[in-house]
C-alpha cells in the first residue's frame, strides 16, 4: 500500500490487463470469479449506466405521482404505514441502520467481493430505481480492493437484507471499508471459507487493535479480554473462524447498536466468561461470574493504540456478538485437555483480535488473528474521495435508495458462484481419479462404451464416460478381453450414471446463477418503458436454492462411489495386491485408515445434502410465510465441496499406490499417462506403514491440476 499526505492510497489487486464488463446482461460465473480474485478489473459501458440512470429517473417520477413500497411506506408488516412527507431520505437511512443486524463471523473477502460484483451488475440491468452514484461506489470498491464488513447470518433466501444493509452503511460512510490482500492460497480450491493473513494496525481514522485471548498460567481460564461489548454468554457448540470448536453466542440484554444510539453504552457490565470442563470433556460456561478483569491503565496519548486492550464502547454492535466466543475458544479447548489443549496452544497466541471500527457507530468487531483485514477510514478533516484516499467516495443517500439496494440475493449468488466454480473443478478432477482407479483394478471398459450412453442420452453421463475413455486412450467401442470380470462393482460400473448427474446439476447451477446475476430482482421493479412499477416476488430465490440443493444431493451420489472405489482398491481379491496395499509384513495396515478418513468426510457430505429449501419460516407478523434459504444452501455446497475434496484425495492416494504396485499384464488397462505422471511427481512412493496425512494434503492440492488434464 502506498500512502499520501492526505490519506492511504489503495492499489488495485489487479495485476494484468483483463477486464470484466459489468453491463447487467452478460456476466458469467468465470468472469465473476476473475473479478473476485483480482485477475480482472471491472468496467461499465456507458449504455449500462444510462439504463440504470433511466430507472432512477423513472422511480423519481413514479414516487412523485404516488407512493411506492419502501420509499413512501414502511417495509414488511409496516407496508401500509405511510412515510411522512419530507422524511423519505431519513426513512431510508433508518431502514439501512435497522436492517444491518447480521451476526456470526465476518465473511471472507472473496465472498463479499463476489456480492459486490453481483449487486453492481444487477443494478446495471435497470429496474431498481437506485441512484447511479451507488453503483459507481460498488464498482470503485471492486477496483480498489476494499469491501464492507459483512456477517454470515441474516438472509433466508428472500433478499440478503443484513449483508446489503451493512454494505449500504459502508457506501454512505457510516462504516469503514476493510482491505485485505488476496493471497495465492485464498484464490485456490477451498479458499473462501475462512479469512487468512493478519490483522494490520490502524490506518488514519484510529482503528484500535488488541489481542482478546490469553492463556492464564494458573487457575481457571478466562477470556482475557475484559468485558465483552454488550455482554455475551457462551452456549452450544459452533465452528469458529479460527478453526477450533467454540461455543456459540447470545447477546445479553442491554446492548446498543448503530450510529447515534442512545442509552446504555454497550450493555451490562459483563465479566469474563469462566469456563469449566463438562462431563463430556468440553468447556461449558459456568454460572459463576469470573474474576474481575485487571484494570487497564490509562493509555499514554503518545503511545501506539495497538497495544491496548479494548473494552466496551458506545454503540458496540452486532458484529461483536458472534465472534466474541472465539475469544474463549483456546480456553475452552485447554480446559478439555489432551488434543484440544494442544489446539489451544496452537491458536492462543492470540486466537482473535478485538477491533473498534472508526465511524459514528464505533462498532466493535472480533476477528481471528489470521484475518487479512485492514479497517480503512479517512482521518479527521480529510475529504474522502476515491482519488485522495483510495476509497469509494461516500454517497449521499437519496429517497428510495435503501430498499433498492436491499432487494437482492447478491450474497447468496456470490457464494453460490464461488461454490459452483469449486464444484466444477472437483468434478473434472474426478474423471482423472476414476480413470486411475479403473486402471488399478483392470476394470471393464464396457460400462464406458459410447453406444451405451447414446441409447440413454443424458449429457452428463455421456461426458463422464467420454472423459474416462479419453484419459485411458480407449476407443468409443472398447472390446472386452478374455479373462476379465464380466461386471465390476458399482463404483466402477455405475460411475458415468452417478457422476453424470453431478455434472448436469453443476451445469444447471451455473445456468441459474448466470440468469440471476444478469436480471433485476428489485421490489418494486421499475418498468423499462418508464410508465409504471411492479410490486412482485422476484426476490424469492427458489430457483437458486433448489439448484444448490440438487447439486449437493448429486455430489453425495458420486462421492459415495468414490469411497466405494477406495474400498475396492484395498480388496486383494479384486486387485491381486496385498490387502490394503500394505508394503511390509502381512500384518501391515497400508491404506486401511483412509477408508475411515474418507467416510468421515462423506458423513459431512451427507449432512450437507439435507435440502435447505425444505426449511420453513414465517416472518414479519406473518406477511412473509415462506423462505427459500438459498444462502444456507450455498454454504452447504461450500462445505460439501470441502468434504468431497478429502474423499477424492483419499481415493487418489490409494489408486496411485495400487498402480505403482500393480504388475503390468496383457489384460491390464493402460494407466492414464499424464494423470499418473502428475500424481507420482508429488505423492510419496513408499508403501510402508506411516502417517498418510501429508499424502492426502498433497493429493488435494493436486486436484485442480488434474482437472485441467
Amino acid at each position: 500500500m502506498e500512502t499520501a499526505a492526505n490519506g492511504p492510497i489503495r492499489v488495485s489487486p489487479h495485476r494484468g490487463g483483463a477486464r470484466t464488463v459489468l453491463n447487467g446482461t452478460t456476466l458469467t460465473v468465470g468472469e465473476l470469479i476473475a473479478l473476485v480474485d483480482g485477475a480482472a478489473v471491472p468496467t461499465v459501458p456507458p449504455e449500462a449506466r444510462e439504463r440504470a440512470a433511466l430507472s432512477w429517473r423513472t422511480a423519481q417520477a413514479l414516487a412523485a405521482a404516488g407512493r411506492l413500497y419502501g420509499r413512501g411506506t414502511g417495509v414488511g408488516a409496516q407496508r401500509s404505514v405511510p412515510v411522512d412527507e419530507g422524511d423519505e431520505a431519513a426513512h431510508g437511512l433508518r431502514l439501512l441502520r435497522s436492517h444491518a443486524g447480521g451476526a456470526g463471523a465476518l465473511l471472507p473477502a472473496r465472498q463479499v467481493r463476489a456480492m459486490l460484483a453481483v449487486r453492481a451488475n444487477q443494478l446495471l440491468a435497470g429496474g431498481s430505481g437506485i441512484q447511479p452514484a451507488l453503483i459507481d461506489a460498488l464498482v470503485d470498491a471492486l477496483r480498489l480492493g476494499v469491501h464492507p464488513a459483512v456477517n454470515e447470518y441474516g438472509g433466508v433466501g428472500t433478499g440478503d437484507l443484513t449483508a446489503l444493509a451493512q454494505t449500504g452503511l459502508t457506501l454512505i460512510g457510516e462504516r469503514p471499508w476493510l482491505s485485505g490482500e488476496l493471497t495465492g492460497s485464498e484464490k485456490s480450491l477451498g479458499s473462501d471459507r475462512e479469512p487468512t493473513g493478519r490483522m494490520e494496525n490502524a490506518d488514519p481514522g484510529g482503528v484500535s487493535v488488541a489481542a482478546a485471548t490469553e492463556l492464564a498460567p494458573d487457575g481457571p481460564p478466562d477470556t482475557g479480554a475484559g468485558p465483552a461489548p454488550g455482554g455475551v454468554s457462551v452456549v452450544g457448540a459452533e465452528r469458529a473462524p479460527g478453526g477450533v470448536s467454540v461455543a456459540g453466542v447470545q447477546r445479553a440484554p442491554g446492548a446498543v447498536t448503530g450510529a447515534g444510539a442512545e442509552g446504555e453504552s454497550g450493555g451490562a457490565s459483563a465479566r469474563p466468561v469462566k469456563v469449566r470442563p463438562s462431563r463430556a470433556g468440553l468447556g461449558i460456561p459456568s454460572s459463576e461470574p469470573g474474576p474481575e478483569a485487571e484494570p487497564t491503565p490509562e493509555p499514554d496519548p503518545e503511545s501506539e493504540p495497538s497495544t491496548e486492550r479494548v473494552g466496551p464502547s458506545p454503540g458496540a454492535g452486532s458484529l461483536a456478538a458472534a465472534a466474541a466466543a472465539a475469544a474463549a475458544a483456546a480456553d475452552v479447548a485447554a480446559a478439555a485437555g489432551g488434543e484440544l489443549a494442544a489446539a489451544a496452544r496452537y491458536v492462543a497466541a492470540p486466537a482473535v483480535q478485538l477491533v473498534t471500527l472508526p465511524g459514528p457507530a464505533a462498532e466493535t468487531v472480533y476477528v481471528p488473528v489470521s484475518a487479512s483485514v485492514t479497517a480503512v477510514a479517512p482521518g479527521p478533516g480529510v475529504t474522502t474521495t476515491a482519488r485522495s484516499t483510495g476509497l469509494p467516495a461516500p454517497v449521499v443517500l437519496q429517497p428510495g435508495d435503501a430498499l433498492a439496494l436491499l432487494s437482492s440475493n447478491a450474497l447468496a449468488l456470490g457464494q453460490a458462484a464461488l461454490a459452483q466454480r469449486e464444484l466444477d473443478v472437483l468434478l473434472r478432477a474426478t474423471h482423472a481419479v476414476a480413470a486411475l482407479s479403473l486402471a488399478a483394478v483392470s476394470g471393464s471398459p464396457e460400462a464406458y462404451a459410447a453406444p451405451v450412453h447414446a441409447l440413454r442420452p443424458y449429457p452428463g453421463a455421456a461426458r463422464a464416460a467420454g472423459e474416462v475413455r479419453r484419459l485411458l486412450g480407449l476407443p468409443d467401442r472398447p472390446q472386452r478381453r478374455q479373462g476379465r470380470r464380466i461386471q465390476d462393482p458399482f463404483g466402477f460400473r455405475a460411475f458415468p450414471q452417478a457422476h453424470g448427474c453431478a455434472l448436469d446439476a453443476a451445469e444447471r447451477l451455473r445456468e441459474v446463477i448466470e440468469v440471476e446475476v444478469n436480471c433485476p430482482s428489485e421490489n418494486p421493479l421499475m418498468d423499462p418503458d418508464g410508465a409504471t412499477a411492479y410490486h412482485h416476488g422476484g426476490f424469492f430465490a427458489a430457483p437458486l436454492g433448489l439448484a444448490l440443493d440438487a447439486a449437493n444431493l448429486a455430489l453425495l451420489q458420486t462421492a459415495q462411489l468414490s469411497a466405494a472405489r477406495l474400498t475396492a482398491l484395498g480388496d486383494s481379491g479384486l486387485t491381486g495386491l496385498p490387502p490394503f496395499l500394505g508394503g511390509g509384513p502381512a500384518t501391515s495396515s497400508g491404506t486401511m485408515i483412509l477408508e475411515y478418513t474418507a467416510n468421515s468426510a462423506l458423513a459431512e457430505l451427507r449432512s450437507s445434502a439435507t435440502p435447505a429449501s425444505a426449511g420453513h419460516a414465517v416472518l414479519s407478523r406473518g406477511l412473509e410465510e415462506a423462505a427459500s434459504f438459498a444462502g444456507q444452501a450455498a454454504r452447504q455446497t461450500s462445505r460439501a465441496t470441502h468434504a468431497y475434496t478429502t474423499v477424492l484425495a483419499c481415493e487418489l492416494v490409494v489408486a496411485v499406490r495400487a498402480l505403482r504396485m500393480r504388475p503390468v499384464q496383457a489384460e491390464s488397462l493402460p494407466a492414464p499417462v499424464a494423470v499418473l505422471s502428475a500424481a507420482t511427481a508429488v505423492l510419496p512412493a513408499g508403501a510402508e506403514d506411516r502417517p498418510l496425512t501429508g499424502d492426502v494434503v498433497a493429493a488435494a492440492e493436486l486436484l485442480p491440476q488434474l482437472a485441467e488434464l
